[in-house]
């Protein structure tokens, strides 16, 4: 008996030992068998497969062996990514497909997209390029501050202000209309990281919105913060539309200060200010529409399911988050207008500029 109760104990006590899986490439030999099953509780057709790979890397390099395949549907030459998990507790061996390899079609397009901004952007293009490398050299630092335990809320704050601050003077040159736009984006940045604060806390969102934050939280064993996770990707999602809003008012303020030097601030900041509101529409919807077309597998989950009660959809933690998202993102926008035009007004009214020349990215500078 003493030995029956104690066994519960003593099997608690038990670690679990992970299994041990090595991820490598390898090519399909051959397809044995191919076979079409029902998925278990549906009427939807399943392919299986089996065959024969051999690996192209790692210590089992040159290996063939044969698997079993009902996740990606493989054809001869075919190269992708295997899993290869050996069992700690009696030592067996599993292998199964993980990806397929787009590493060729990845890097054409990648240089089609690099040929075509030098191509019709010149030298005003490869500074964009070098302004993008370096942003995601700074959303990649931001990532591993993450892991490491930091405050995603202030990580990302840094993080886009360095965005901002590096790719403006990258790409646009050390003047006063750039570091006019720099402030007007660095304010606007801070204003919607308090609103987006706020939002987040008055909506309750956990930041579990998707299996990828929950998988996440299951591997980092819950040590980020998922809401500020929330708010730093609210941030960094809003920086490309707010960049262009903000260096559009800036040049717009600098041209009227060139164009009218009579005006005072006043007249100068209500043209300009004209000019955003007509910009800011447009770019309010590119915003919306950019958000709802990454949504859309999620759209057309809820909306192909029969009936929906649309007060209960809307609440769900998942569209939730991405109505959060839009309209702080959204507000955010529309404050960078008058915020950007502001800083330029006061930077640019009444400068002296000298012999007008065109700039290499195409502005008229002094």
């Amino acid at each position: 008996m003493a030995i029956c109760l104690a066994m519960p104990t003593y099997a608690a006590s038990q670690e679990l030992v992970a299994d041990t899986t090595v991820t490598m490439k390898a090519t399909v030999v051959e397809v044995l068998e191919m076979r079409e099953e029902l998925v278990p509780g549906t009427d939807l057709p399943h392919t299986l497969q089996t065959i024969r790979v051999e690996i192209l890397d790692g210590p089992e390099k040159g290996t063939q062996v044969t698997i079993e395949n009902d996740f990606l549907e493989l054809e001869p030459g075919d190269v992708f990514y295997l899993n290869h998990t050996t069992s700690d507790l009696d030592g067996t061996d599993y292998y199964a497909p993980v990806e397929l390899d787009r590493t060729v079609p990845l890097v054409v397009l990648t240089l089609l997209f690099v040929a075509i901004v030098v191509l019709f952007g010149g030298a005003q293009g490869v500074r964009g390029l070098l302004a993008l490398v370096l942003s995601f050299a700074f959303i990649a630092l931001m990532l591993s501050s993450i892991m490491r335990g930091y405050s995603p809320v202030l990580v990302s704050l840094g993080a886009a202000s360095l965005i901002v601050l590096i790719g403006s003077y990258v790409t646009h040159g050390v003047n006063r209309t750039t570091s006019a736009a720099v402030v007007g984006m660095v304010l606007t940045i801070m204003l919607t990281g308090v609103l987006a604060f706020a939002a987040i806390h008055f909506t309750a969102l956990s930041g579990f919105s998707g299996d990828e934050v929950t998988y996440l939280n299951l591997n980092t064993r819950g040590s980020i913060d998922l809401a500020g996770l929330l708010l730093g990707g609210i941030l960094i999602g809003l920086l490309g539309v707010l960049y262009d809003a903000a260096i559009g008012q800036a040049v717009s303020v600098e041209e009227l200060v060139r164009a009218a030097a009579h005006y005072s601030r006043k007249d100068v900041y209500t043209r300009a200010l004209r000019i955003g509101r007509e910009h800011v529409g447009a770019l309010v919807n590119t915003l919306a529409i950019a958000y709802a077309g990454a949504s859309l597998p999620l759209l057309l989950l809820f909306f192909g399911s029969g009936p929906i009660d649309i007060g209960l959809t809307l609440n769900r933690e998942l569209f939730a988050t991405e109505i959060v998202r839009i309209l702080v993102g959204s507000i955010g926008l529309v404050l960078a207008v008058p915020i950007t035009t502001a800083v330029a007004v006061s930077m640019l009214h009444g400068r002296t500029f000298g012999a007008p020349h065109t700039h290499s990215h195409g502005r008229i500078e002094g």
